[in-house]
């Protein structure tokens, strides 16, 4: 096998064992520590700990250590997480979680940075095209890596569905989920029982052991990039130091059309984060109970997945517009039927076609928004996609942060509100650009598809 197509899939294999674990307790968070909102509490510490390392760590640490450490140092950053789990409370989840969220900036940099050159590399040495190798080394990473939702929310499902405390939902405790909920910890103990602290550890030691499995699996069998491979890099790290990168982050703002695209960006924040700390907390498992909670986000995962493939194919034959119009119209819908859909076991299917036609709007917002930004700022791209990480997460933090102080019908009319506002700028933005393409004819179109996903994961 070629060198650096065998590198690739040690880290595509790697990242695929670490969010085996890290997706699958994302999902399990607000359920598992409802008491005074730990568990959605711990996501929010997560996304504001990436803000700060996404500004700052990436360039610093890479160049200190090298792409392969970096990537070994960061998935141990998600062990912490795991181990934190074992014994919940204020004292051990929310530390972990600014240690996860310090390593998720580094983790993904470093990943970039290392399938960059490495497709560099062997498109000198094959004579092709370093952007034709690079997309398919990405391609290869993301075929591995997305499916690590599926087998994360698999593992706890499979695993909390032999609980046999299953207790019956009573007709007063069904009134308590979905829009309307009742504000209580109640709303996460009825359709079953919280599962018993062995299946508990059961699920914890296995995401643990798939985490310390990715570690392996880089330390052992990833190379370090050579230093004449590196070097450029190298070079490219040293003029972007601590202060310029963060200068230019809010130095880019002065683009209008950067300003006009943060609602936009914060609202992929926004309805991830109500998908996985308020979806599943109100309606499944208040409904139906935790070991469905996983089933869900599966449906989430799976139609993602595949639609971001769809996607990113059909754009250059629809365009973006009527993408982000489905989007739209399928997030609005979903909003609306949720604010009046009262839960019930007995609707067992609907509770599966939320998250999937989730899964199919968040997989346009994903990958159009990330090839707008490619797009519209191709000549301040480092900039570009600093600002799209500072404001995703800080839609993330906000997301998980009123997750316990607002009733679910609050938080739709939120959703709600940031979209219609989102999509009233993101039409301003292709007003702008529809003059500027007027007022020059003669540019060049470019159909290019943007960085895709991996810059909207931890």
């Amino acid at each position: 096998m070629e060198r650096n197509l065998k590198n690739v899939l040690v880290i595509s294999f790697g990242f695929l064992f670490l969010f085996t674990a890290y997706g699958g307790l994302q999902s399990l968070q607000s359920s598992l520590h409802s008491e005074e909102g730990l568990g959605v509490a711990s996501l929010s510490v997560i996304y504001a700990a990436l803000i700060l390392s996404s500004m700052f760590l990436p360039p610093i640490l890479i160049k200190k250590l090298g792409c392969k450490w970096t990537i070994a140092g960061s998935m141990c950053c998600y062990i912490t997480f795991s181990l934190g789990n074992f014994y919940p409370s204020w004292y051990t989840l929310i530390p972990t979680s600014v240690i996860l969220g310090l390593g998720g900036a580094l983790l993904w940099s470093a990943k970039c940075t290392y399938l960059t050159i490495a497709g560099n590399s062997y498109a000198e040495k094959a004579g092709k095209d370093g952007k034709d190798i690079i997309n398919q080394y990405f391609g290869v990473f993301f075929l591995i890596f997305q499916s690590a939702g599926i087998w994360g929310n698999l593992i706890s499902s499979l695993i909390f569905s032999q609980d046999s405390t299953k207790v019956e939902i009573s007709e007063e405790s069904l009134a308590c989920c979905g829009a309307y909920d009742c504000m209580t910890d109640a709303t996460n103990t009825t359709g079953s029982a919280e599962p018993s602290s062995s299946l508990i550890y059961i699920v914890l030691g296995i995401y643990t052991a798939s985490g310390v499995l990715a570690v392996l699996l880089i330390v052992i069998f990833l190379d370090q990039i050579k230093s004449d491979q590196a070097e450029t890099e190298k070079e490219t790290l040293k003029t972007s130091s601590f202060w310029s990168t963060f200068l230019a982050t809010f130095q880019h703002l002065k683009d209008k059309r950067q300003c006009l695209l943060i609602p936009l960006t914060m609202y992929s924040g926004f309805e991830q984060g109500f998908l996985s700390g308020d979806y599943t907390k109100t309606y499944v498992t208040c409904a139906l109970g935790i070991h469905y909670v996983g089933y869900a986000m599966i449906c989430f995962s799976a139609i993602n997945s595949l639609c971001s493939l769809l996607f990113g194919k059909i754009s250059q034959f629809t365009g973006r517009k009527l993408l982000f119009a489905l989007a739209t119209v399928t997030n609005t819908a979903c909003i609306i039927a949720l604010l009046l859909w009262k839960p019930h076991p007995k609707q067992f299917a609907v509770f599966f076609i939320f998250p999937a036609l989730w899964g199919l709007a968040d997989a346009i917002w994903q990958t159009q928004t990330n090839g707008l930004y490619g797009i519209l700022f191709e000549k301040h791209k480092e900039a570009a996609f600093a600002n799209y990480r500072l404001w995703e997460s800080f839609g993330f933090v906000i997301a998980f942060g009123y997750s316990t102080k607002l009733q679910v019908y609050i938080k739709l009319y939120i959703l709600l509100s940031v979209l219609v506002l989102s999509m009233v700028m993101y039409g301003m933005v292709e007003y702008l650009e529809a003059q500027s393409s007027a007022g020059t004819p003669t540019a060049t179109k470019k159909a290019k598809v943007g960085p895709s996903i991996e810059e909207t994961h931890i």
